[in-house]
């Protein structure tokens, strides 16, 4: 399916991979969200157009979904601050014939009480942990960043154990830099703002400052950002070992079959796009060069994708990175209840409680409808 509309009121247009209304008429894509890519559009240093993902909603500063390439200049909205944020997945030899009565609760207990959730971390350093750091730290990290590596986080971050359309068990997760990330994306938003002031250069949202190249910002944010992406990546890698250490204890057998496959989905890459080097940010988005391997998630209760990417250049060789909201958590709250979440999520191994209601299914937009918007960009596998 080629780009669904255009949006041709900013500096260059915005491609979008998704319709602006639904064929009942409905509203498919929020105003603010047009608004807010518009916005990005009339920043003086994007490079050729933006291109909006079919998972874009309304985010801070820079839209959720966009993928934007810029010349001598870097937004730190446009990474967002849970800086690295992605997933990871691989197929084990397991099929759900493996799982009989218990296994599953069994299952997800022991990786509870394994890979801490929420605000919590290890009580002390892995050596795993420890031996990253020594050889990746340069003197950044905190101790209870340490503390840090190999833990889930919140909001919308998951460990799922799931079934393919072979019957093979897949692990598959979701989960970024951290604290780390989010303090170091904070506080150059910040900087960001102040250059701006002292620039004396008005922006239509003060959350799209920027850094000029030619500033020491650039290069410090840059480095920032690049090693929080390494971070994430083996928070990743370390939950992923821990899930697997779990399986292998329940299931005598148990391999994994196949690499794992790691990719972020709030990130920043130096990339070749149309004859000029560029700075990408994808924000909520991943890179879907060809051949490239990528998942992407839908919500709980409803099936996810392994993808391969089809290295569209229209898109700079990206595609979404999951379902997409199409309500806030407030709303999602406000809007359905315990048993709504119960119902929705029926069949499944999960919490069902009011802690995780903003995450109910139906707060999220149809997968499906998502990936029959991109099938230019990857191909299903």
């Amino acid at each position: 399916m080629p780009i669904h509309s255009v949006l041709d009121r900013g500096r260059v247009p915005v491609k979008m991979w998704t319709p602006l209304l639904r064929d009942d008429g409905s509203t498919n894509v929020e105003s603010a969200t047009l608004d807010q890519l518009t916005n990005i559009a009339n920043l003086p240093f994007v490079f050729r157009h933006v291109a909006a993902m079919p998972d874009v909603h309304l985010g801070k500063g820079a839209t959720v979904g966009s993928v934007i390439a810029t010349h001598k200049a870097v937004v730190p909205a446009a990474v967002g601050v849970d800086i690295g944020c992605g997933m990871a997945a691989v197929r084990t030899n397991l099929t759900s014939r493996d799982f009989g009565d218990g296994a599953l609760l069994k299952l997800r207990s022991s990786i509870e009480r394994g890979i801490p959730v929420g605000f919590n971390s290890h009580k002390r350093p892995t050596e795993a942990a420890l031996d990253w750091a020594s050889k990746a730290d340069g003197g950044r990290l905190s101790e209870k960043n340490v503390c840090q590596l190999g833990t889930l986080g919140g909001g919308n971050h998951f460990i799922e154990i799931c079934v393919d359309t072979e019957d093979s068990v897949w692990i598959m997760l979701h989960s970024g830099s951290r604290n780390l990330g989010n303090s170091l994306a904070e506080g150059h938003i910040r900087n960001a703002k102040k250059l701006m002031k002292a620039m004396e250069i008005q922006l239509d949202d003060a959350d799209l400052a920027w850094f000029p190249e030619e500033s020491a910002h650039f290069e410090a944010y840059v480095r920032d950002v690049e090693f929080a992406q390494r971070y994430a990546m083996e928070n990743r890698r370390l939950m992923m070992a821990e899930v697997i250490r779990n399986m292998a204890r329940q299931f005598p057998d148990f391999a994994t079959d196949g690499e794992i496959i790691n990719c972020h989905h709030n990130y920043l890459s130096r990339e070749h796009h149309f004859g000029e080097d560029v700075i990408v940010t994808r924000k909520g988005a991943i890179r879907a060069r060809k051949g490239d391997l990528g998942i992407i998630p839908g919500s709980m209760g409803t099936r996810s994708y392994i993808v391969r990417g089809l290295g569209n250049p229209e898109s700079f060789d990206s595609c979404s990175h999951g379902a997409g909201r199409r309500m806030s958590r407030t709303k999602a709250k406000a809007t359905f209840t315990v048993a709504d979440l119960e119902a929705q999520t029926r069949g499944v191994e999960c919490r069902k409680d009011k802690g995780v209601l903003d995450e109910i299914p139906g707060a999220y937009k149809d997968i499906d409808e998502v990936m029959a918007n991109q099938t230019d960009l990857v191909e299903i596998v």
